[in-house]
């Protein structure tokens, strides 16, 4: 249903004969800013005036002449310098419309098969033996939401969750469990046990690492580290043993194994996030060595002190991928896993949804895959930045510790069950929500906005964490967008309206009133949002169309009376509007992993 596509195929015809190359122009065909102006606008006559050495109306005259618009758009005008400004016809958004009335997929026609992808799309990868903490939130909404954008367009899309269950986290693990395990913590709490000895060996193997001992020097910690010298060195030895094979350490991993992922899929539950395949580091164990034999055999990877490296053109630093004990490191992994997604999925592409801080590896994992011929497959790393806090840094809680996912989400939720009892408890017919169905009201609205509050930020960017803002009633949040599709329904059950004989009633759609024009350019955009959305692999920007056409809706709510206007043919007109909003704002934050309320 969406224009754009359809201006842009227009324009290029225009352009045959006149530019060498149109598609850098074409991209120069976008919505207005300023609607006083049209719809769209074409700014591509400066750039082709000056290429062509002529005066940019005179061009921007010749693209006109030459765009065949006319059962799109009203005849297009030229301002200033060469702007080419589109207004389209309002009979074209009214068969648009109409057509979406009926159509579950809202106008968003799916790709033909020639233009469909085959995505892998890699993200959360936890560590298991470690609860998942704020750092989680970032890649599992953003590679989740991505998922299921490009499945909606006709995209096949296979997620793989890709734990860390063998690396040195493990080595870390194996040692607290030999040296400092509660039994009787462990048989509470596996889980909470495990973690606690990974955070332990953590901590001292920091206190050994500090450049400078802190400034207060904790007693315990001194002990503890005189306890266990060259803990660093113990640790890497534990994960090689249980790279080879160690019985002992390969039992106690097969043993707190299960426990560690019924943990992280208990959080995935409740966070509605699911994967095809969780095919962890462990699984790629018996390919590594032969792949470092292939790597050597063929001359892509060579001994240096001891160490089997990859010397990568342009790379300062060599790609190790064995290390002098015989341990294999997380690039010998990913290389191996590239190399079993090829072979079992022949992907178009494959992207990694990890935050910037791993920008190097993936620079140099991307350079390794292309010597062993994986040069024709898209590799990208979807990268993203930091959750802050106030003081402008990483988010940590008070004691200095990564902040929990669980604990994140228990405090959304209670900070949303506050919202919704004091909304119910101030209506003027007193309270309409049982206690069970606030609950459920603040599950759903409290994890949708921490969701949201990521997924709306450029995933390039920093951002600070904010419960108010993500809760906040206005604003770009997944509380007012749940609120705008509350009030729709709300409208609906206050008129008595059926909405499926509604839709299938045939009324006529009008765009009588500005507000409902406005609000009938911003449906038929929904298919160029998500179509900007797989372009980049940004979330965001179907968020801001979402926010958008919820302001577009407060407008027209406002300004256009529902239930009581005019006329029956106009009650009926702007219902179908209202349903027409309330389905998209449904749609999209279904494609971004967030579930609506019918009250709020």
């Amino acid at each position: 249903m969406s224009i754009l596509p359809i201006l842009k195929e227009r324009f290029r015809a225009a352009l045959a004969g006149l530019a060498a190359d149109p598609a850098e122009l074409l991209d120069l065909v976008r919505r207005s800013q300023e609607p006083k102006f049209g719809d769209y606008q074409a700014n591509m006559a400066m750039s082709l005036g000056k290429q062509l050495r002529r005066p940019p109306r005179e061009v921007a005259a010749e693209i006109v002449a030459r765009l065949n618009v006319a059962d799109l758009c009203q005849p297009p005008e030229i301002a200033g310098p060469g702007f080419i400004n589109l207004r389209v016809k309002d009979s074209w958004l009214i068969e648009r419309l109409s057509a979406s009335v009926g159509d579950p997929r809202l106008g968003v026609a799916t790709l033909p098969s020639s233009q469909r992808r085959r995505y892998v799309v890699d993200f959360s990868a936890p560590n298991v033996a470690k609860p998942m903490h704020v750092g989680h939130i970032r890649s599992t909404v953003i590679g989740d939401a991505l998922c299921r954008v490009l499945r909606f367009l006709g995209h096949e899309a296979i997620s793989d969750n890709h734990i860390g269950d063998w690396g040195t986290q493990f080595g870390m693990i194996l040692y607290g469990w030999r040296h400092f395990r509660d039994e009787e913590a462990y048989r509470r709490n596996p889980v909470e046990e495990l973690a606690r000895l990974y955070r332990l060996v953590r901590r001292i193997m920091d206190f050994q690492n500090a450049k400078e001992p802190p400034a207060a020097v904790d007693a315990e910690w001194s002990r503890l580290s005189a306890e266990h010298p060259h803990l660093h060195t113990a640790v890497l030895a534990e994960t090689a043993k249980l790279h080879a094979g160690d019985p002992e350490c390969r039992r106690l991993w097969s043993e707190f194994l299960p426990f560690c992922n019924d943990e992280i899929e208990r959080m995935y539950r409740r966070l509605g996030v699911t994967f095809d395949y969780t095919l962890g580091e462990s699984f790629y164990e018996d390919r590594l060595a032969p792949l470092v034999d292939e790597l050597i055999r063929r001359g892509l990877a060579r001994e240096s002190d001891g160490a089997i490296c990859i010397f990568l053109e342009g790379q300062k630093t060599p790609m190790l991928v064995r290390k002098k004990d015989g341990a294999f490191l997380y690039g010998t992994t990913d290389l191996a896993t590239i190399r079993y997604r090829m072979e079992t999925w022949n992907p178009d592409a494959i992207l990694y949804v990890v935050d910037h801080r791993q920008s190097l590896h993936f620079q140099q994992l991307f350079a390794a895959a292309a010597l062993l011929d994986y040069d024709r497959v898209e590799l990208r790393h979807v990268s993203f930045g930091t959750v802050l806090g106030d003081d402008g840094r990483p988010f940590k809680t008070r004691s200095g510790d990564t902040v929990g996912l669980e604990g994140l989400l228990d405090e959304a939720v209670r900070r949303a069950m506050e919202i919704v009892s004091a909304n119910d408890d101030a209506k003027p017919d007193g309270p309409e929500l049982s206690t069970d169905q606030r609950r459920q009201i603040a599950e759903t609205v409290g994890i949708a906005a921490l969701k949201y509050a990521d997924l709306s930020q450029n995933r390039t960017s920093d951002y600070v964490f904010s419960y108010d803002k993500m809760l906040a009633m206005n604003g770009n949040t997944a509380t007012y967008l749940q609120y705008a599709y509350a009030r729709v329904r709300s409208i609906f059950s206050r008129g008595g309206v059926d909405v499926e004989a509604l839709r299938r009633g045939g009324a006529a759609i009008r765009l009588d009133a500005p507000a409902e024009r406005a609000l009938a350019i911003e449906l038929i955009r929904f298919a160029e949002a998500l179509e900007m959305t797989v372009a980049d692999y940004r979330p965001n920007q179907l968020t801001a169309y979402l926010f958008d056409l919820a302001n577009r809706y407060s407008t027209f709510f406002e300004q256009c009376h529902v239930l009581r206007a005019e006329t029956e043919e106009l009650r009926q007109s702007r219902l179908l509007l209202c349903d027409l909003t309330a389905r998209t704002i449904r749609q999209g934050l279904e494609l971004l992993g967030i579930q609506v309320v019918e009250k709020m």
